[in-house]
């Protein structure tokens, strides 16, 4: 089963194929999730990468972590479950509607 990662700090300019190729050393990569502003389009810096062996995830991560990457030092680690925020507002955790 494949492992996601978070890849963060990476610079605006940073494309698919640079973090494919940084990737590639630990293991082949089955995914590239470059994360874009809805409304802009534009790169927010940051992005999920997922490997094809949780091993050399775990390896990638002790490598990558804190390691300069384009004038940037990443930040790699584990990703995390997305969590299921359809019922929660900006306001306490209400929307308009249910106030």
């Amino acid at each position: 089963m494949a492992k996601r990662l978070y890849v963060g700090n990476l610079s605006y300019e940073t494309t698919k194929t640079q973090l494919e190729g940084l990737f590639s050393g630990f293991d082949s990569v089955t995914a590239v999730e470059m994360v874009s502003d809805r409304r802009t389009g534009r790169f927010r810096g940051f992005a999920f990468v997922a490997l094809s062996s949780d091993e050399q995830a775990v390896q990638a991560v002790r490598s990558l972590n804190g390691k300069n990457f384009l004038d940037r030092d990443l930040v790699v680690n584990e990703a995390r479950a997305v969590r299921d925020s359809s019922h929660q507002g900006r306001r306490g955790g209400f929307s308009r509607r249910e106030r």
